[in-house]
């Protein structure tokens, strides 16, 4: 597996300055891109492929999450904060030649044994395009002997292939979308997707207004401007922008503390109304509808449903919609008026579908049904 990714690299021109040994795992591997910028990446790699399993659908492809001989163990990926070292977590097909590969912050720590599953027809996607992105549902473990994290990430979980020649393209990936939502993830490697390898590594533009130019995106067409665009991609910072624009706003804070709601807002002297903001996934339903995976991002194993929002936790739900959109739109809704979970007694359903009349394009109109009904 080594091999694969050294040679997906000289594919692009890449030049090895270091690779450790291939019989431990996971691989370090530097390289030169061909002007001269020197990377590291962090490579989790499995064998991936389509054996057939008892009990399994026979379309079923997968990776497994496996070193050595240890199978109740969990894998704790490193991931390097600074951003000077890239984590890739990825499954490879040696036959196929083709990887998948996992979001590695969602997947720290890693049971091990545990199996990360695709489709026959994803595969077939990335044999005719190159590059493919889907989601896959995520669900706690549910062996009694196999350790998990003592809070385990149970958000859609989104899933990028390619032909070897694009995991230059991952790495670029991770580099951008580090920490980004699921939604905003796809919308990401949709957007590297249509991207082809450029031939030119210089950005005048970039230049002239001082903006420093890295190698590994210029290798990309058009991934520096993504880039930079991601940067910008807060979800909360622009719907504080938003609401604090509105007229009858007369406080607008960003709560920026864990486990606590996004914003606290002060409308026409009201009492405070504290807003959570989600982001849509990029994927909709059938009817179009945007969806909104609304469960905390991790959760306790020992109470299943505590990864579940209750209505009292926040009276306002604010869902973003850039990632299907690609512009900044918001939507609200009372949390009051939401669906609730089927098994969570006292819980709000953890996929909600983002239409009228439930939810609102006025964020005036719902603030004024919340104080209505408290008062």
């Amino acid at each position: 597996m080594r091999a694969f990714v050294l040679r997906a690299l000289e594919m692009r021109d890449c030049s090895i300055v270091h690779a450790s040994d291939a019989s431990r795992a996971p691989f370090y591997i530097v390289f030169d891109t061909p002007a001269g910028e020197r990377h590291g990446i962090l490579v989790y790699a499995f064998f991936a492929n389509a054996k057939l399993i008892k009990n399994r659908p026979a379309d079923e492809h997968r990776f497994q999450v496996k070193y050595g001989g240890n199978l109740k163990g969990a894998l704790d990926v490193v991931i390097d904060s600074s951003r000077l070292v890239t984590t890739l977590f990825v499954g490879i097909d040696l036959e196929e030649g083709l990887f998948v590969a996992a979001d590695p912050v969602m997947n720290t720590p890693a049971p091990m044994s545990r199996s990360i599953e695709f489709k026959h027809e994803h595969v077939e996607l990335i044999r005719l395009q190159g590059w493919a992105v889907w989601e896959r549902d995520r669900r706690p473990g549910k062996s009694k002997d196999r350790p998990t994290a003592e809070l385990e990430d149970c958000r859609t979980e989104v899933l990028v292939g390619g032909k070897q020649d694009r995991l230059l393209d991952l790495v670029a990936l991770e580099r951008i979308a580090y920490q980004l939502d699921p939604g905003e993830r796809h919308l990401v490697a949709d957007k590297l997707k249509a991207l082809r390898p450029a031939k030119a590594v210089s950005h005048p533009i970039l230049e002239e207004f001082g903006i420093a130019s890295d190698a590994l995106f210029d290798l990309i067409e058009g991934a520096s401007r993504l880039k930079m665009a991601v940067r910008g991609w807060v979800a909360e910072e622009h719907l504080a922008a938003t609401l604090g624009k509105l007229k009858g706003v007369s406080e607008c804070i960003r709560l920026e503390a864990d486990g606590k709601p996004d914003i606290s807002l002060r409308w026409k002297g009201g009492a405070p109304i504290l807003i959570e903001c989600k982001n849509t996934l990029r994927s909709t339903y059938s009817d179009g509808r945007p969806k909104v995976d609304f469960q905390k991002t991790r959760a306790s194993k020992g109470d299943p449903c505590s990864r579940y929002y209750r209505p009292e936790d926040f009276p306002v739900l604010a869902a973003c919609l850039h990632a299907v959109t690609e512009s900044w739109e918001f939507r609200f809704a009372l949390t009051t008026d939401l669906e609730l979970h089927k098994t969570c007694v006292g819980r709000i359903a953890n996929m909600i579908g983002v239409a009228e009349p439930i939810f609102s394009a006025s964020a005036e109109r719902v603030f004024e049904l919340h104080y209505a009904r408290t008062a």
